[in-house]
């Protein structure tokens, strides 16, 4: 049996999913996403009518995106649609009640697609996102930077996944990407209040409205053409000698030396 990287409670209406794999940064290996999941489905029968998703109090480091070391070496696209943080990101979208991230402590890679995949973010002020796929030479996936764009506005975009550097909480606020700033002694507090407010209207109400504006979101047309040029671009880097060198650096905790082939 697996270790338990998370904790989940479920009290008036309201479920809880904890973060609580220190040892590993509550990075989202393919057993804690497993066990996300596992959670998600657990709540939504018991008709849970809002989740807050939170790493441990005082975390240092919200979680660390995805385990780099279950990556790939070559030859497979590294972030398919069965890649773990994939599943992820649809169970959250698709769940039939808000799913409100309590952010305390950094939210690197593919944890800030996570982020931003919820409904709602409360950030305290020492909270960072921090898109790294340049860091490592992994290429995002097509579904992967529509949530960043339903979250941010281009630029901003851009200049996360292209600087690879944190963007802290209070200009995330500022730029309208999370929907509250409250200090960390309040951060709970400020959570479960709006959580109560949620659950207090009418479910079925909120989980259409939710469902109408996932779909509405993801209405951006492409032609098959320019999907294919989006997908095939991809190939070019993880096919890339870049990508190797990106995950071995990681592993190696060196600095890599990317050459652009």
């Amino acid at each position: 049996m697996d270790e338990a990287l998370i904790r989940s409670e479920f009290a008036d209406d309201i479920g809880t999913i904890t973060l609580d794999h220190p040892q590993k940064r509550n990075a989202l290996s393919e057993v804690l996403v497993r066990q996300l999941v596992a959670a998600l489905a657990a709540l939504q029968a018991q008709r849970a009518r809002v989740v807050i998703l939170r790493a441990s109090a005082g975390a240092k480091v919200w979680s660390a995106g995805h385990d780099v070391t279950e990556l790939p070496t070559g030859g497979r696209d590294p972030l398919g649609w069965d890649d773990p943080l994939r599943l992820l990101i649809r169970e959250i979208e698709n769940f039939p009640a808000p799913v409100i991230a309590m952010i305390e402590g950094g939210v690197w890679g593919g944890a800030c697609e996570t982020v931003f995949a919820c409904d709602l973010i409360v950030a305290a002020p020492g909270a960072t996102f921090a898109a790294t796929p340049a860091k490592l030479g992994v290429p995002y996936n097509v579904s992967g930077m529509l949530t960043f764009l339903n979250a941010a506005d281009l630029r901003i975009v851009k200049e996360m996944v292209f600087t690879a550097q944190p963007l802290g909480a209070e200009r995330a606020e500022r730029l309208g990407m999370i929907n509250a700033l409250v200090p960390a002694a309040e951060l709970e507090a400020h959570t479960r209040q709006l959580a109560r407010t949620i659950a207090a209207n009418a479910p079925l109400s909120i989980a259409v409205m939710k469902e109408q504006l996932r779909i509405l979101a993801g209405a951006h047309p492409m032609s098959p053409q320019g999907f294919e040029r989006v997908q095939g671009l991809r190939r070019l880097v993880y096919d890339s000698e870049d990508y190797q060198e990106g995950v071995s650096a990681f592993l190696g905790k060196r600095r890599p030396q990317f050459k652009g082939r």
